[in-house]
């Protein structure tokens, strides 16, 4: 029962039951990446949507993908004669909020970092 609810009055859990409707009547699919989203288009081929395996994250949509998502190449991924371009960098998950996230140096939240000493060579402001 709480998934058909999830359905019925989320997005961001997956597909709603509008789009799986949608899907089911009109979607042809087209492939399939390696984090198990699937990719779908309908008869003519002016349409092109995904369906998320598990929460709806923008950024787990490879480069291939996304191309194909948006237009920017006409042969998905799934096809045999993909290639990609030489300008396509290789997918890297979005690590915000994550452990693995980014952190500067001097960063209060870094584990190993010691944040540098001040020098003298700043002056505050004062009006």
């Amino acid at each position: 029962m709480k998934e058909l609810l999830l359905q019925i009055f989320t997005w961001w859990h997956g597909q709603t039951i509008g789009t799986r409707f949608y899907t089911w009547r009109f979607g042809k699919k087209v492939g399939e990446d390696e984090f198990g989203n699937v990719y779908y288009t309908n008869a003519d081929g002016s349409r092109r949507w995904m369906t998320f395996n598990g929460p709806v994250e923008a950024t787990a949509i490879p480069t291939g993908w996304h191309g194909w998502m948006h237009h920017r190449v006409d042969t998905p991924p799934s096809e045999e004669n993909y290639t990609p371009r030489a300008w396509q960098k290789s997918f890297q998950p979005n690590l915000t909020g994550t452990a693995k996230a980014y952190r500067p140096t001097g960063s209060l939240l870094r584990p190993d970092a010691e944040r540098p000493r001040v020098t003298g060579e700043y002056d505050a402001w004062t009006p």
